[in-house]
């Protein structure tokens, strides 16, 4: 391997084993980086002018220099190579290509420190937006299920044994609200991305005048981070929080994953899964096998280690930034990726899944009714509650089944906000359709904002 040299050293070669070993995985991260890097230059010109540190032309020259290398970028003609170190090194190279010393005038007032946490930022912005209005779209969904089934009756079961009726509808609707209560989370983690770094360098500022503001309006942001030391104080702790809030989700999806590899097995027999959620077998022709579940159940697992991944690598440095950060950018990508298909995938099966209704109302034996009994004792004899449990506990054991109350009147017990007979099924439906129309505003904000940096104001 030819060595090279770097943007940040004397102009000598970089031995090429040291080379190999400290750029990593960035070459290969770095290409989906490069867009959100021509941006995050964009802003950042736009405050170097406001500083009065670049003239009007040589601002017109660079953002027509910076649009090009866009559209080059997502036309896939401009590239990190191998001969580049990462996305800031080949994107400087191309504009000292095209402007000359023009175009190495991009970094004053900036180090690759700042400069990769405005991309990753800019990126984080676009992904958390995605996920959440994929997390809408699956719950609603969900509720959209439940919904369907609300008056079908089903075990409900703890310690993996029947213990109480329930109904599909509160299954269904129950992760939907669950992954309605998940937007919490990301929505905060989305606010900490939503904070210009620009202005930072590398860590403690620089002597210019420079813009922050500026550079932050331009790129949408909400906000500067201050004081500057705080940039990379909340670098990969800022990875490491949106794993976390990624991991909820993950947690969600995988628990329905497994409930439905569980309830649609032959031994429960109360789902079913269509020909096109399942795979088939490459020896047992009857075979019909939930891998899409439990592969899902499988990446929910996948989100613990990524976690983990990224709080060892920034658990415990000190202040300031250090090259290990380098190490949490590929956990934050996969963990991105991860739970945005883990997300379509749930959405796209859930309207699929089959009911088997005969083998609900099988599964719903008089031993599931005891706890029936015994509050129709309490309800409607005034028996206390001990009493009325030892009593039908006894006849349980001497072989004495409850009464069997009808469908009706298991639901109408049930009329507590909430439960079975009265789940709230549509105003959970609003609070979907209320949350999706303030991430589509948000969505929409971020894309103007890119737009106009682009050259694409709308």
């Amino acid at each position: 391997m030819k060595p090279k040299a770097t943007l940040w050293g004397d102009g000598s070669a970089a031995d090429p084993l040291v080379d190999r070993y400290t750029v990593g995985e960035d070459r290969v991260l770095d290409r989906r980086l490069l867009r959100w890097d021509v941006l995050g230059t964009l802003g950042h010109v736009e405050g170097l002018r406001a500083a009065g540190l670049l003239s009007a032309g040589e601002h017109r020259r660079l953002v027509a220099a910076l649009r090009r290398a866009l559209r080059a970028a997502d036309a896939g003609e401009l590239t990190v190579t191998d001969a580049d170190e990462d996305c800031h090194s080949a994107l400087e190279k191309h504009l000292v290509r095209e402007l000359g010393d023009l175009g190495a005038k991009v970094h004053t007032g900036r180090s690759r420190n700042d400069q990769v946490v405005c991309a990753l930022r800019l990126l984080m912005r676009d992904r958390l937006l995605a996920i959440e209005a994929a997390l809408l779209e699956c719950a609603g969904a969900l509720a959209a299920f439940g919904a369907r089934h609300a008056r079908t009756l089903w075990p409900g079961w703890t310690h993996q044994r029947r213990a109480m009726p329930s109904t599909v509808g509160l299954w269904g609707t129950g992760f939907a609200a669950s992954l309605l209560d998940d937007l919490g989370p990301v929505d905060a983690v989305l606010a900490l991305a939503d904070r210009s770094p620009l202005g930072s360098a590398a860590g403690y500022g620089v002597p210019l005048p420079l813009d922050r503001r500026a550079a932050a309006r331009a790129l949408g942001f909400r906000e500067v981070q201050n004081p500057v030391t705080a940039v990379q104080i909340s670098r990969g702790k800022l990875e490491a929080q949106v794993l976390a809030a990624l991991w909820a989700v993950g947690h969600d999806l995988g628990k329905l994953a497994w409930d439905v590899i569980l309830l649609s097995a032959d031994e429960y027999g109360l789902l079913r899964l269509p020909g096109e959620l399942a795979t088939g077998s490459s020896i047992m022709p009857h075979k019909k096998n939930p891998d899409l579940f439990e592969l899902t159940r499988a990446r929910a697992g996948l989100l613990d280690g990524l976690l983990v991944q990224a709080m060892a690598v920034c658990g415990r440095l000190p202040s300031g930034y250090h090259r290990d950060l380098q190490l949490t950018k590929g956990a934050l990508l996969r963990g991105l990726d991860t739970v945005e298909e883990m997300l379509a995938m749930t959405a796209r099966a859930v309207p699929q899944l089959e009911i088997d209704e005969q083998a609900c109302r099988a599964a719903l034996g008089a031993d599931l009714l005891a706890t029936d009994e015994v509050f129709r004792r309490v309800r409607e004899d005034g028996t206390p509650f001990r009493t009325a449990y030892r009593e039908v506990a006894a006849e349980v054991a001497a072989g004495r089944e409850p009464p069997v109350p009808s469908a009706r009147e298991i639901l109408s017990a049930r009329r507590h906000e909430g439960g079975a007979g009265r789940p709230g099924i549509a105003a959970l439906q609003r609070r979907i359709a209320a949350a999706a129309r303030r991430v589509e505003a948000k969505r929409r904000a971020f894309d103007a904002a890119m737009a106009r940096l682009a050259g694409r104001a709308r």
